[in-house]
C-alpha cells in the first residue's frame, strides 16, 4: 500500500504540471481536469506527510487510555447502523503488520490504533483546506466534492480503528495479566 500511495501521488503531481502548463498555454477548458490532478496530489502527499509526521512523534506509542480514544455510548449503535462489521474487513490496511497479532502485543495493537486514528482524524480536517483555493481559481464544485470525498473515506477508517480497538484493549488487558500470572505477579 504505501508504494501504491507514493506512485499516485507523484504521478498525479506529475499530471497536474503538465495540465497546469496546457492550461497556461491557452486550454483554459482543462482547468478541471487541472484542479482534480492537483487536489488528488494534495491529498495523496498530504496523506503522507501527516502519517510521516505521527510516527516521528509517537512511534504507534498512543496513550490509548486518553479520554479521546475511549468508546462513547452512542458508538455501538452507530456501528451496528452503519454496518461496520460487513464491510471493515473490504478497507486497504497502510502497513498491516502494525495489526498483526502474530508480530506484536494487542497494547502495540491498540496504541497504533490510536495513532491510526488520530492521523485519519487529522487528514479528514486537512481534507478541506483546497477548498480555499476555489476563491482563486473558481471550480468551487470541484474542490468540495474531491474534499468531501476524502474526508468520508478517511472518517471510514477513522470508524474501523474505534470498532476495532475495544476488543484489542481487552485482549491487550488479558495478555497483561496473564504475564503477570507467569512471573507470580498476584497483584491485580
Amino acid at each position: 500500500m504505501p508504494r501504491v500511495m507514493k506512485r499516485v501521488a507523484a504521478l498525479s503531481t506529475a499530471l497536474t504540471a503538465g495540465t497546469l502548463l496546457a492550461v497556461c498555454c491557452g486550454l483554459r477548458w482543462l482547468l478541471p481536469l487541472c484542479i482534480t490532478l492537483g487536489t488528488v496530489a494534495y491529498h495523496f502527499g498530504m496523506r503522507l506527510l501527516v502519517g510521516r509526521c505521527y510516527d516521528r512523534l509517537m512511534q504507534n506509542r498512543a496513550d490509548w487510555t486518553h479520554p479521546w480514544f475511549r468508546q462513547r455510548a452512542f458508538e455501538p449503535k452507530l456501528y451496528e447502523w452503519l454496518r461496520v462489521k460487513t464491510w471493515k474487513a473490504k478497507l486497504p490496511t497502510y502497513e498491516p503488520a502494525l495489526f498483526d497479532p502474530s508480530c506484536r502485543s494487542w497494547r502495540e495493537i491498540a496504541q497504533a490504533m490510536c495513532q491510526s486514528e488520530l492521523v485519519h482524524e487529522t487528514i479528514a480536517v486537512l481534507s478541506f483546506l483546497p477548498v480555499a483555493a476555489s476563491i482563486w481559481l473558481g471550480e468551487l464544485p470541484v474542490f468540495l466534492i474531491t474534499s468531501l470525498l476524502a474526508a468520508g473515506i478517511d472518517l471510514a477508517f477513522v470508524l474501523i480503528q474505534r470498532y476495532n480497538r475495544p476488543t484489542a484493549i481487552r485482549l491487550a488487558l488479558r495478555e497483561e495479566k496473564r504475564k503477570k500470572l507467569k512471573n507470580g505477579d498476584k497483584s491485580p
